[in-house]
């Protein structure tokens, strides 16, 4: 069976970018999610982190994409199943 992961360096380079193209700030994403400091969006750029999937939901569409448009994923792996 072939089992897929996320990418996270790749998920928050992607991040980054598809902010900026949407021309909105980490600024901007801080306010839209109501935290206090702009850490977690940028754990989230520098892929220490991924959005809860309720944020990755939201974060998705402020940014005008699908969740799968978000997320980077790696080959997939496969998993021998005794």
């Amino acid at each position: 069976m072939a089992i897929p992961t996320i990418d996270m360096v790749r998920t928050g380079q992607n991040i980054n970018r598809l902010r900026k193209a949407a021309g909105i700030s980490v600024r901007d994403l801080q306010d839209v999610f109501g935290f206090g400091t702009p850490q977690a969006i940028y754990k989230w750029q520098h892929g220490t982190a991924l959005p809860t999937i309720d944020n990755l939901v939201v974060l998705a569409a402020v940014l005008g994409v699908k969740v799968d448009d978000v997320l980077v994923m790696t080959d997939a792996k496969m998993i021998v199943s005794a």
